[in-house]
């Protein structure tokens, strides 16, 4: 049997990785500011991350959820009490997009409705409802197609009012797009989504997979806009590269036996995982961190020629080029070992690293992109 030919590879094998640092099999290092997707959120292979899951693995490594597992209350608990959302309810599983249906299928049942309306250059996830939500039809197999789902414009007060109604079960949008390219909500028009859902009984959710865990320099990156959603939606960072997303839940809507499951979700090992993100975040002030040295590196960032705009919150940004970054990106990484993102926009480049990263290493990355750049103006 061979590997299901879907991901384009570049030829290098990490081996070995630690905070912001990766090294392939022939030894060679590379700075890592991108995390496998906004994945790695405390820095590769810490400490506490590694004792906290070896001790668990040592005592029990899963048992389904038919059985009580005190880590997941501690986990709920701490979750609560970081992100400032301690009245809600957690629901634990295993991916954003799974975290997403379960917020799709939540709205559905307490408001009896079905229209969701979210944004152009939206990411919600790969499966069903998920997908569907997903501004990408190449994604989009005929079997998810879903006509009561419909794509508006970011911070376009105008076209939301217009599209708002009686029928509209739930707004979905994330706190920061990201695939997309980097793009903010801004408080005035997260308020009016809120303004809008309470006005109509639809119910509002947060999609903050990548924006979420401290890495907008908030807890959630729609804090910055004063709101609360009624559902909010959690992966990526939660584990810092173990499976583990969460779905909470405001205290309007009322849990019954069988309504929502899963098998592997909020096991002992993701749970352990989790906490073990909570414990550091809070530990090293990563929250604070990623809002400083996230206003360093884009204001560094305005200042370097050849770059059109540079988006985002903390340690999420993107710097928009007037060509596309294909070319950037990869010379980042050939030449100067430098891993960063991509994103729908082709002109997009993404950073998304650990929140602990180095003021020296976004400084190492900074030369490096105006030197790429520089050759760019003069060739």
């Amino acid at each position: 049997m061979k590997l299901f030919d879907v991901y384009p590879l570049y030829d290098i094998t990490p081996v070995k990785a630690v905070g912001s640092r990766l090294w392939d099999a022939q030894g060679k290092e590379y700075l890592d500011l991108y995390g496998g997707h906004a994945v790695i959120s405390i820095g590769h292979s810490h400490p506490h991350y590694v004792q906290r899951l070896t001790e668990q693995l040592n005592q029990i490594g899963f048992y389904s959820n038919a059985v009580k597992m005190p880590l997941q209350e501690e986990l709920a608990y701490k979750l609560g009490e970081l992100s400032g959302y301690s009245d809600y309810a957690l629901f634990l599983s295993n991916s954003g997009a799974e975290a997403n249906e379960n917020a799709l299928k939540m709205a559905s049942f307490h408001t009896g409705r079905k229209k969701v309306l979210v944004l152009k250059n939206s990411f919600h996830g790969r499966t069903s409802l998920a997908v569907a939500a997903t501004d990408n039809p190449k994604i989009v197999a005929p079997v998810n197609e879903a006509e009561f789902i419909h794509f508006l414009p970011i911070n376009d007060e105008q076209a939301l009012s217009e599209a708002m109604d009686e029928s509209v079960c739930a707004v979905m949008l994330e706190g920061i797009q990201g695939v997309g390219g980097i793009h903010v909500p801004s408080a005035s028009y997260l308020q009016k989504v809120r303004s809008l859902c309470d006005q109509f009984g639809s119910v509002l959710i947060l999609d903050e997979v990548q924006s979420g865990y401290g890495r907008s320099g908030y807890f959630f990156a729609h804090q910055h806009a004063n709101i609360k959603p009624d559902i909010i939606t959690i992966a990526k960072g939660m584990g810092n590269g173990f499976p583990v997303a969460g779905t909470l839940l405001s205290p309007k809507f009322q849990a019954k036996h069988g309504m929502l499951g899963t098998t592997f979700g909020g096991n002992y090992l993701a749970s352990a995982a989790g906490l073990a993100v909570l414990e550091v975040i809070k530990e090293e002030n990563l929250i604070q961190h990623a809002a400083e040295l996230g206003s360093y590196t884009m204001e560094q960032l305005q200042g370097i020629s050849g770059i059109s705009e540079v988006r985002g919150m903390g340690l999420m940004i993107g710097i928009s080029l007037p060509y596309s970054s294909a070319a950037l990106r990869k010379n980042l990484l050939m030449e100067h070992c430098i891993f960063t993102g991509s994103a729908s926009d082709p002109n997009t480049l993404r950073l998304l690293p650990a929140l602990n990263v180095s003021k020296a290493d976004i400084d190492t990355f900074l030369n490096a992109l105006k030197s790429e750049l520089m050759k760019g103006q003069t060739s």
